[in-house]
């Protein structure tokens, strides 16, 4: 899926963009994605679990295709829910979400910039869920397009 849905960003992964990894988890994909977005561009991930977001932020440091943009701030994880992403660094040419979530988060759609695209799973745990697009057009209008069906953990709020 990581792959598929890295394809399905292409598009909006040229160099110089900016990216939101919505449950980051690894730091795998985060990782695909600087490649993708070069040192010109911005790679932010967001992850609900502690111990995740610590074990990535070292995978990446420790990684010497990734070392230099950790170093220098183009490549970031941060713990927070992820329902709301990280407006802070909006808006994100690419958002790309790793767990299902019931809806597609209103906060996720404002941060994706005009001519944007979100890949996002949609659906509740043990249900039908779908894999989804969602554009953002130039003009700053939104579509959705149903893509495949997938079974994807659940994206979880912050305890906090």
């Amino acid at each position: 899926m990581h792959a598929t849905c890295a394809e399905l960003l292409e598009e909006q992964l040229r160099p110089g963009a900016t990216v939101l990894d919505v449950g980051s988890g690894s730091g795998y994909l985060a990782a695909v994605f600087a490649q993708m977005v070069g040192p010109a561009g911005r790679v932010v991930g967001v992850e609900v679990v502690p111990q995740l977001v610590e074990r990535s932020k070292i995978a990446l440091r420790d990684d010497p295709s990734t070392a230099d943009m950790v170093a220098a701030g183009t490549v970031s994880i941060h713990h927070a829910d992820a329902h709301w992403g990280m407006s802070a660094h909006a808006p994100y040419d690419a958002i790309h979400v790793g767990a299902a979530a019931e809806a597609v988060p209103q906060a996720l759609v404002d941060q994706l910039k005009d001519g944007g695209r979100m890949i996002i799973p949609v659906g509740r745990q043990g249900q039908a869920q779908v894999l989804a697009q969602v554009d953002k057009d130039l003009e700053g209008r939104v579509h959705h397009k149903a893509l495949m069906g997938v079974q994807y953990v659940p994206l979880v709020r912050s305890q906090q």
